[in-house]
C-alpha cells in the first residue's frame, strides 16, 4: 500500500474515552472525527466508519497509563499502529491550549508527516516480566521508606544504634530491646517494626517469583549470561531484560547507551563544542540498576566464588566478554577516580561502559557476528 492510499488516524486516549482525529494524504489540516467510548464495540464500530476501499489505516497514540491494549488490538485487526514517546513530541513553544480534541488533531497531523517516535512495545510475556520487576522495585521502594520513618521516630526520641551496620539480625535484635517512655509510644516502635519485616517479607516473596518466572522465560538464557558479569545479580539481569526486550535490536552499544540516557548532553555552536551532564532520557528503570552495578568496579578485577559460580552456566564467550569488562572496567574505575572525578561521576561513566558489555554479552548469545567485536 503506497503512502498515497494511507489515512493517518490520531487517538488521544483516557480510561473512559478517545478522542479522534483523522489526517488524509496531501497537505490538507487534519479533520475531527469526535470522541468514542473506550470499548472494544466503539473501536469496531469506529474501524467500519472509517474503512474505505483501497486504504490502509495507521494508528497512533501517546504512551500513557492506559498501557497497549489498544496496540494489540488494532495489530490483530490487520491494522498498522504506533505507540508515541510523549517526551519526543514536537511541540510549539508559544502554545498554551491543550483539550484532547487539539492533542488528537496534533497527533495525526505529525504522525503524517512522520515527525513522532514510537516506543518499543513488548509483548505479553514481556510485559508480564516487567510488572513482575517493577512490583519488586516499588516493594523495595516501600521498604526503605518504612526503614527510613522507623530511624526517624527513634532518633527523636533519643535512641541511635551503635553497631556496625544496620537491618542485620544484631539491629532487629537491639530493636526488639528499645524501651520507651510512653506505652503508647512503644506501640507505636511495634507497628513501624513489624510494617519493615512485612515489606521485606513482600520484597523476598518477589524476588522468589522472579527466581521462578526466570526459567520459563524466553529471555531467561540471556538474563542467566548477563549475570556473568560483575555486579549484575538476578534482579539486574531481569531488570534489564524486562524493559528493553532484545538488546541484540539495537545497532550498535552506542545507540543503546543513548536509549538509556547514560551519554552527555551537548550544547555547541560554531567552533565551540560543550558537554554536559547525561541526558538522562529513555527507560529509568534501567539506568538506576546499571549505576548501582557500576559501584562493583570500585574494587580490584577478580573472579571471586559467586561470579565464578554464575558464569560456569554460560558459554566461553561470555565468559571471555565478563572478564574482559572487569578489567576494563575496574581499571577505568581507578584511572578517573585519580583524574580528579567525582566518585558519582566515575560510577556513571561505568555504568554507560558497562551497557556497551550487557549488548555485547546479548549479541553473543543471539548468535550475531557484531556482538564480538565490543570485546576487541
Amino acid at each position: 500500500m503506497n503512502e498515497f492510499n494511507q489515512v493517518y488516524v490520531g487517538l488521544d486516549v483516557h480510561q473512559a474515552t478517545i478522542a479522534v482525529a483523522v489526517a488524509r494524504p496531501g497537505r490538507g489540516e487534519p479533520d475531527y472525527h469526535g470522541t468514542i467510548e473506550n470499548r472494544d464495540s466503539a473501536l469496531r464500530k469506529l474501524l467500519k466508519q472509517l474503512s474505505r476501499q483501497g486504504e490502509a489505516l495507521s494508528f497512533c497514540y501517546e504512551a500513557g497509563p492506559c498501557g497497549y491494549g489498544l496496540y494489540r488490538e488494532l495489530t490483530a485487526l490487520g491494522h498498522g499502529c504506533v505507540v508515541v514517546a510523549p517526551s519526543l513530541i514536537p511541540r510549539k513553544a508559544g502554545e498554551r491550549l491543550k483539550t484532547d480534541r487539539r492533542d488528537a488533531l496534533m497527533l495525526a497531523r505529525l504522525h503524517r508527516a512522520g515527525e513522532l517516535t514510537a516506543v518499543w512495545v513488548p509483548d505479553q510475556e514481556q510485559e508480564a516480566i516487567r510488572d513482575l520487576t517493577r512490583a519488586r522495585e516499588d516493594m523495595k521502594s516501600l521498604e526503605l521508606k518504612c526503614r527510613q520513618r522507623l530511624g526517624a521516630f527513634l532518633l527523636r526520641h533519643g535512641h541511635v544504634y551503635a553497631g556496625k551496620s544496620r537491618w542485620t539480625q544484631a539491629h532487629f535484635h537491639w530493636l526488639a530491646s528499645v524501651k520507651l517512655d510512653s506505652p503508647v509510644q512503644q506501640i507505636v516502635l511495634q507497628e513501624y517494626l513489624d510494617t519493615v519485616k512485612s515489606m521485606q517479607r513482600r520484597v523476598a516473596d518477589l524476588e522468589a517469583q522472579m527466581h521462578e518466572a526466570l526459567a520459563g522465560w524466553s529471555l531467561g538464557t540471556v538474563a542467566q549470561a548477563l549475570m556473568a558479569l560483575r555486579g549484575v545479580s538476578l534482579i539486574t539481569a531481569m531488570t534489564v531484560l524486562a524493559e528493553l526486550g532484545d538488546l541484540s535490536r539495537f545497532d550498535s552499544p552506542r545507540e543503546l547507551m543513548a536509549y538509556l540516557g547514560l551519554v552527555p548532553s551537548e550544547h555547541s555552536s560554531g567552533g565551540s563544542r560543550r558537554q554536559g551532564r547525561i541526558t538522562r532520557t529513555g527507560n529509568g528503570h534501567v539506568r538506576r540498576v546499571l549505576v548501582e552495578a557500576g559501584w562493583n568496579y570500585r574494587f580490584p578485577a577478580r573472579k571471586t566464588r559467586v561470579i565464578e559460580a554464575r558464569a560456569a552456566k554460560t558459554s566461553a564467550v561470555v565468559q571471555a566478554i565478563a572478564w574482559h569488562a572487569q578489567m576494563r572496567l575496574c581499571g577505568r574505575y581507578r584511572a578517573l577516580l585519580a583524574a580528579g572525578k567525582l566518585k558519582q561521576q566515575v560510577t556513571t561513566a561505568i555504568a554507560r561502559e558497562l551497557a556497551g558489555f550487557i549488548w555485547a554479552i546479548a549479541c553473543a548469545v543471539a548468535g550475531k557476528a557484531h556482538g564480538s567485536k565490543a570485546v576487541a
